[in-house]
């Protein structure tokens, strides 16, 4: 459950309520009793992030020093972190809703407080039939802080509710979310925002010849889709669109490479991608931002079934590339490169890819950061890391230089779809990078896109990482 965020409009001493202050002296100002300040005056230890709560006639009450650090970037993730922890605080006493007041110039880190609480309180419960598993019980956050607007909580609630709807895609198993249904599940979610949706089928991606997502498809017994949506309102900003284009595996068993099964439980993540261009694209129309932008889901499971595709088989791409497959658990580049090549019709100023596409990208940066590449996209790479340090979903670009090209030499094809042992994340975007002709980032999501154990206002589960950063960006664009 994702809690309302809300304006407050007169303060209640029935409810419960959150100060933030960055100083001492904020305390003389604030409507709480003499004993109290007191007490949190002789406790104070800096500028640490004290929390201190008060539960009076059954409602809690905190004040929280907000955290002072190294840049305006990290103290805005300490609060999501402060926020995050006191949710927690707030559920165990069963309080529905919160009273948020920030305190002098504090706009930016109360927002980012309340998206630490937002985030948090969210669960997947679809699959829960006791009621006791439904812990959570916030349910509305009204905020207060000087300069607040309600554009500012519209961008708030639209990032979050994307956020949590990204989630929930992830989260979905298999039998309940495949190919087709993710296709449908997102149709139905995007049309009411303004965005038009196509699905094309299985014999129009046939008629495509899209060679890479057809033989990823040959295993399963259902069909593959390609998601094709489109935000465009008046007069955009953009006389080219800029393309979103997310890896949709539903589930990857690594097919006739098969994984070991420690490695396999949590593939039906693998289409996280596909979830954050979706969620970020219905959070753009509902910010009518004024970006044309176009979304691409190639999708399909990864299955070794008795028709699959083999390592030595070789396939032809949408563009007419030949690709050999040496390794068919290095399936995810196979479709985005029929995506990919499909964007180049658009004449896009912009193509952004985001995938769960190696296990390389995983090892190198772990849960706290997700691996970047760009081409000919200099200024865009710089101003999406700008975003990913604003939201905390921080980028380590790595280099797509043509030495790396050697890697993928094949002596019967265009090219090999994997590249060796070493420097498989970098290997993979140059794989990618072959398809496209246009300014292209490539973001490898697959160290941040779902957590097997709690992690912070992340929760267990899908993460939605990317769809915060995304949407982030976006606005960034959108003010240039």
């Amino acid at each position: 459950m994702i809690p309302d965020l809300r304006p407050l409009h007169r303060f209640s001493r029935s409810l419960s309520s959150i100060w933030l202050v960055d100083n001492l002296a904020v305390l003389d100002e604030l409507p709480i009793d003499a004993d109290w300040r007191k007490h949190i005056r002789q406790h104070h230890t800096g500028p640490k992030g004290d929390i201190h709560v008060q539960d009076r006639l059954g409602h809690l009450h905190a004040i929280v020093f907000l955290k002072h650090g190294p840049n305006a970037d990290w103290q805005y993730e300490q609060a999501r972190l402060q926020g995050n922890r006191l949710r927690q605080r707030l559920n165990e006493h069963g309080t529905k809703t919160v009273q948020l007041l920030g305190t002098g110039d504090t706009l930016a880190s109360t927002l980012s407080f309340a998206e630490g609480m937002a985030l948090g309180n969210y669960q997947f419960l679809k699959y829960k039939t006791k009621a006791a598993e439904h812990k959570n019980t916030l349910r509305e956050v009204q905020i207060r802080v000087k300069g607040l607007t309600d554009k500012d909580l519209e961008l708030l609630s639209h990032s979050c509710l994307a956020t949590a709807w990204a989630r929930d895609m992830v989260n979905e198993p298999l039998n309940a979310l495949n190919a087709v249904r993710l296709a449908e599940v997102i149709r139905e979610r995007c049309q009411p925002a303004g965005i038009h949706a196509e699905v094309l089928s299985k014999k129009r991606i046939e008629a495509l010849k899209m060679g890479g997502l057809l033989a990823v498809n040959k295993g399963s017994i259902d069909p593959p889709s390609f998601i094709i949506l489109e935000y465009k309102p008046l007069n955009p900003m953009n006389t080219h669109p800029l393309v979103l284009v997310g890896k949709g595996v539903v589930y990857d068993t690594g097919g006739l490479s098969l994984k070991p099964s420690g490695g396999m439980e949590t593939m039906k993540c693998d289409m996280s991608g596909a979830a954050a261009v979706a969620a970020a694209t219905w959070a753009a129309a509902m910010n009518k931002l004024p970006l044309h932008i176009v979304t691409l889901i190639p999708a399909t499971d990864n299955r070794p079934d008795g028709n699959a595709y083999v390592p030595g088989d070789v396939i032809t791409m949408y563009t007419g590339a030949t690709v050999e497959v040496l390794n068919t658990d290095a399936e995810g580049r196979l479709i985005l490169a029929d995506a990919l090549g499909y964007a180049q019709q658009l004449d896009p100023m912009l193509v952004v890819n985001l995938a769960t596409l190696t296990g390389a990208a995983q090892r190198a940066t772990g849960k706290h950061a997700m691996v970047g590449m760009q081409a000919r996209a200099r200024r865009y790479m710089d101003l999406m890391i700008r975003a990913g340090n604003h939201t905390w979903e921080r980028i380590v670009e790595f280099p797509l230089w043509e030495e790396y090209d050697e890697m993928l030499k094949s002596d019967i094809a265009d090219m090999k779809n994997i590249g060796g042992a070493e420097a498989g994340a970098i290997t993979a975007g140059k794989f990618l990078q072959r398809f496209t002709n246009y300014p292209f980032i490539h973001l490898d999501i697959a160290g941040t896109a779902f957590t097997e154990k709690p992690f912070q206002y992340s929760g267990t589960g899908g993460t939605g990482s990317g769809v915060r950063l995304l949407t982030r960006f976006l606005q960034l664009l959108a003010r240039k």
